[in-house]
């Protein structure tokens, strides 16, 4: 899969890189040894975080910024990262998906970027590519029904959006079947080493966790 920027987004952010992670997996239900994990990574964020706090880490302040300057209110449609990290602090239990969306989530809260997570054989063509939603664009999100995508960053493939910070879509999300897995990981804050460093991790997730094989990381600006 060839994911690229457009001209509007470089606009609106030139600092942008992404990192896309690529890999065959084999899905389950739970993992236990992943919900340890988790659960340790739950207790470091509770010492060391606030509501507040978490607004001022890199990855959550700049997807906050690229929501304002696109035209969209990050505090009603908060991105996934920042909903995650206060879903913990506010005592809130996780909730269990299975065990690839269960790691995404994981890698998303360590270091606070909205990661989008795919199942690669239900896209429709060859290319993805991070724009700005329009006005009246049809946007099922997972759980969530019909989403106001406008101004809000988007990837879309031939047939429309299927990602965005704050919720992904229905139409590609990953299920217990999903074999071939696509994760984008979205630095609007221009960190490349961080990016890579959060793309790195998501691949030793999906080897401990889901067999993972094949697995190939390429950046995109």
């Amino acid at each position: 899969m060839r994911v690229t920027v457009s001209d509007d987004m470089r606009l609106r952010c030139p600092a942008f890189v992404g990192a896309a992670v690529e890999a065959t997996v084999t899905n389950t239900p739970y993992s236990e040894r992943l919900w340890e994990e988790i659960a340790r990574t739950e207790a470091d964020i509770r010492a060391r975080h606030t509501t507040e706090s978490i607004k001022q880490i890199q990855g959550i302040a700049a997807t906050r910024r690229i929501y304002k300057i696109c035209g969209k209110d990050p505090s009603r449609y908060r991105p996934s990262a920042e909903a995650l990290l206060r879903r913990v602090i506010q005592g809130k239990p996780l909730y269990r998906i299975d065990t690839l969306v269960d790691m995404i989530n994981l890698a998303s809260m360590v270091y606070g970027y909205s990661i989008g997570g795919f199942d690669a054989s239900k896209f429709c063509g060859d290319t993805l590519t991070l724009g700005i939603g329009r006005r009246d664009e049809p946007y099922e999100g997972i759980g969530r029904g019909t989403i106001n995508i406008e101004g809000m960053p988007v990837y879309r493939d031939a047939e429309g959006g299927v990602g965005t910070p704050t919720s992904d879509r229905e139409r590609t999300k990953i299920e217990l079947a999903t074999g071939s897995l696509l994760v984008l990981v979205n630095g609007y804050d221009g960190d490349a080493d961080n990016v890579m460093a959060c793309a790195e991790y998501i691949s030793r997730l999906a080897a401990d966790y889901a067999a993972g094989k094949d697995i190939k990381i390429t950046t995109y600006r």
